[in-house]
């Protein structure tokens, strides 16, 4: 066996660390699920791009396989097939398991796969419904909306979660912050409120740098990890953290209907966590900036900026938002977010275009709403180009200029 095999096929640390105390959430951004490398001569991970496995032994895997029916559990040993598992992407599983402070993580190829997979284990069980607060990102919305997979959806705000729970609630879900407007919730009381069902907390706003939904009550955490888990705008992946018991499931649906993450994705994931405390906390400190300058300009109506701080900016304009999307330079008018490269879309437009207008407008997501995913470019240069994009000056009285809301 070569070292790359060796470091992939026989790393004891990926699912079953060895008893440590806890470390730094910088350290375990850049040693989580590398653990194993140094005593098997390597640095970087190695990428298993192997979509089969050879065994000799047709008994053993049989019972290898019966096993992970069974109960989800990942197979001891070798890898059995790609769509079972991957040990370049275990590595990320690992590793952003231990950022969340959670059992065990599932990785999948998109965040909305990862949603999915989370929806049909609950629906599986016979628990279609679904208690969910607005807003969320659009395509979350539209899927619960739609029942595209089965399920049923009551919209409700955090104080009446406990009010819209029925026998056949499978599943709370919130986004916090939220996409696009921000608004933040009490995960601790909904987590309370949610009784016995599972809490799903979409984290990909804040990533565990920021906050760890886990340590506040909520047994599913979601990301895009297409966002700022990668970074760079150059990966496509979504991941949820949870204990062991509901992984099995994640991964019995994931084996099923094929949603699996690429192991060069894995790869990169893996390569983007060890960044991310730098990477947010360098771009949140920028976004703060933006945000006063935004909220004392007389040509913004009101500017969106969480308690819990990050990189993420919504602010609503006096004039027309499609001239500021055509009037930047510097930044990118484009949809996702979280890449080292600012980016700024208009919500009613894309990625909230697919809810229904009244629902979106009552959900604070206005017509004249902008977000802004704030990179790593330098400060002055950001507001010199946005500043030019909102145009001239508008003849508005003190009383007009911006006001920021968390």
């Amino acid at each position: 066996m070569d070292s790359a095999s060796a470091s992939t096929h026989a790393y004891d640390g990926v699912r079953r660390p060895a008893s440590r105390a806890p470390r730094a959430l910088a350290t375990e951004a850049v040693h989580a699920g590398r653990d194993d490398l140094a005593r098997q001569g390597l640095h970087a991970p190695p990428i298993d791009l192997s979509t089969t496995y050879p065994s000799f032994d047709s008994r053993a895997e049989a019972a290898r396989i019966d096993a992970f029916a069974a109960t989800g559990a990942e197979p001891e040993g070798p890898p059995v097939y790609g769509r079972l598992g991957n040990p370049t992407v275990a590595r990320f599983e690992t590793a952003l398991a231990r950022l969340e402070g959670a059992e065990s993580a599932v990785a999948f190829a998109s965040g909305m796969a990862a949603l999915s997979a989370v929806l049909l284990a609950r629906a599986s069980t016979g628990l279609r419904h679904v208690v969910a607060v607005r807003p969320l990102y659009g395509c979350s919305d539209h899927l619960l909306t739609a029942g595209l997979l089965g399920s049923e959806v009551t919209w409700t705000d955090p104080a009446g979660i406990a009010d819209a729970l029925r026998p056949d609630t499978g599943l709370v879900m919130v986004e916090s912050p939220a996409n696009p407007t921000l608004a933040e919730v009490d995960l601790r009381a909904v987590a309370h409120a949610c009784g016995s069902v599972p809490l799903l907390a979409d984290n990909t706003f804040a990533t565990p740098v920021l906050q760890r939904p886990a340590e506040s009550g909520a047994r599913l955490v979601l990301h895009s990890a297409t966002k700022y888990l990668g970074g760079h705008g150059d990966v496509l992946g979504g991941v949820v953290a949870c204990d062991e018991e509901f992984a099995g499931r994640l991964r019995q649906i994931r084996f099923a209907t094929g949603g699996v993450l690429h192991p060069l994705a894995g790869y990169l994931l893996l390569r983007g966590l060890s960044t991310l405390p730098v990477r947010v906390r360098a771009a949140s400190a920028t976004a703060a900036e933006l945000a006063r300058r935004l909220a004392a300009d007389p040509r913004v109506a009101r500017v969106h900026y969480p308690r819990i701080g990050g990189a993420m900016i919504a602010f609503e304009v006096h004039g027309d938002p499609h001239e500021v999307i055509a009037g930047v330079r510097l930044v990118t008018p484009a949809v996702s977010l979280g890449s080292v490269d600012t980016l700024i879309q208009h919500p009613a437009s894309i990625s909230h275009r697919i809810v229904d207008a009244q629902e979106r407008r009552g959900a604070g997501v206005s017509d004249r709403l902008l977000r802004l995913s704030v990179g790593l470019e330098d400060v002055e240069d950001l507001w010199e180009d946005l500043s030019g994009a909102l145009g001239a000056d508008a003849a508005l009285t003190s009383s007009d200029r911006g006001a920021v809301t968390v």
